[in-house]
């Protein structure tokens, strides 16, 4: 977000945002994009191997614009693509140099796209040759270069479309391909006044498996599985034929049309449990930045946590399935994807997210904050050992608790209006208000 835009005369910020909507393709316009998919990717392995095999230096950006004129004139099928397409896989590819060079950003170094590990996409830089209109409730129209008329799931109105949208514009748009068919990802600009501080309570949030979701107000938001028995049991008779046919196709050999159309099955089961999951994190986080004005969290090491026990040949680890299950249900809950969302939607009105060290916050007590052995005795019940104090309660509950604590007493509390993460004491603040102040912490339970 950039701040100190102008609306109508009245201070505001620049949001920019993504909305992603289903499209509605034939069989011939379905084919056509995956063609300039392919061709994109194309692009962007010629551009790496233009750019890389050179003596002594990377190319430079009027020898790439060049070398893709010349591959475009000399090879007849890359013009399936846009030339405006054409021009954004460059940009794309020069950006991705950049962040490599940046020491602070964690990009590795672009490499060459596989045929069957990349993601398909075709970008639609000028918003210009959309002419989005909307056909009725449920669907709008959108022009597509070289596919022409498409219609594409309408759920959320979009700034300067039609007769009531939100103020503001689309700058473009990028098709991409998921294992549920092609989507279209509108990326939407507007400017709107900066948001009063929220006034609300401050709150401290446990991420877990057992409990996703446990607040320091005593709230626990849970979810049920992703799939129904049902799809549950056919996921697992899908997963249990691919294993029999990749057990008896020869080694190095490409799988059989009807082995590939058992991965699509899967791969689309599976996309049905991320869409559903998504969308319940949408909607509780949603309702988490309505409520509260600080929201702590702690600043987890996934990365580390997901680490694999398997250890190596001279000392291997121990518990090695039960790590890889726990790592598996780690991911499935997608904590730092629920702190993403968050970030955002606090800030867009008036609150913060907060990071507080994770050391000790499962095993101190809240009320006494005194760390005995002991006190932890289950993944759900806490029983402080501490003779003077002996609280008793939900061990997850107690955890967002001492989040909660380690963010009030935090010394230093001034945070920043732009969105930037900043550290304060042992706080990391992010996506916060100028004015807001934190709550004092909740009164403990009997």
């Amino acid at each position: 977000m950039t701040p100190n835009a102008t609306i109508a005369g009245v201070e505001g910020e620049k949001r920019v945002r993504a909305h992603v909507a289903r499209l509605d393709l034939d069989r011939a316009q379905s084919a056509a994009l995956e063609s300039q998919a392919h061709c994109a990717r194309a692009l962007w392995n010629l551009l790496h191997e233009y750019t890389t095999f050179r003596q002594g230096r990377l190319a430079s950006l009027k020898d790439c614009d060049e070398a893709i004129r010349t591959a475009r004139r000399e090879i007849s099928w890359l013009n399936d693509l846009p030339a405006q397409a054409a021009q954004a896989v460059l940009k794309t590819y020069r950006r991705a140099w950049a962040n490599f060079f940046d020491p602070g950003h964690p990009a590795g170094r672009p490499a060459f796209k596989g045929r069957l590990r990349s993601r398909m996409a075709v970008d639609v830089p000028q918003a210009r040759d959309l002419r989005i209109i909307r056909i009725n409730r449920r669907w709008g129209a959108v022009n597509l270069p070289k596919i022409g008329r498409v219609r594409f799931r309408w759920t959320k109105g979009l700034p300067g479309v039609t007769k009531g949208s939100p103020p503001g514009r689309i700058t473009g748009a990028r098709l991409v391909k998921d294992a549920l068919g092609w989507h279209i990802v509108f990326r939407t600009e507007r400017h709107v006044p900066v948001p009063a501080p929220h006034r609300g309570p401050a709150v401290g949030m446990d991420r877990g498996i057992a409990v996703p979701l446990a607040l320091s107000t005593g709230d626990r938001l849970t979810h049920g599985p992703w799939l129904t028995d049902g799809e549950q049991a056919r996921l697992l008779r899908l997963e249990r034929a691919s294993a029999r046919r990749r057990t008896h196709r020869v080694k190095g050999a490409p799988a059989s049309n009807r082995e590939q159309r058992t991965y699509d099955q899967i791969a689309k089961l599976r996309a049905k449990a991320k869409r559903r999951a998504l969308d319940w994190q949408h909607q509780t986080t949603t309702t988490l930045a309505e409520r509260f004005s600080v929201i702590v969290v702690e600043d987890l090491r996934i990365v580390n946590m997901m680490a694999s026990a398997a250890g190596t040949v001279e000392e291997p680890g121990r518990g090695v399935a039960q790590k890889r299950g726990l790592n598996r249900a780690i991911a499935g809950e997608a904590w730092s994807r629920t702190v993403d969302l968050l970030t955002y939607k606090t800030a867009d009105r008036g609150g913060l997210v907060a990071k507080v060290p994770p050391h000790g916050t499962s095993r101190q007590c809240h009320r006494c904050h005194t760390t005995v052995p002991g006190s932890r005795e289950s993944q759900a019940r806490f029983a402080c050992k501490n003779p003077a104090c002996g609280w008793i309660g939900n061990a997850d509950t107690n955890a967002a608790r001492n989040q909660l604590h380690r963010y009030t007493t935090a010394a230093g509390r001034a945070v920043t209006g732009r969105g930037d993460s900043e550290m304060s004491g042992s706080v990391k603040r992010q996506a916060s208000c100028p004015t807001v102040s934190p709550a004092p912490a909740p009164r403990a339970a009997a």
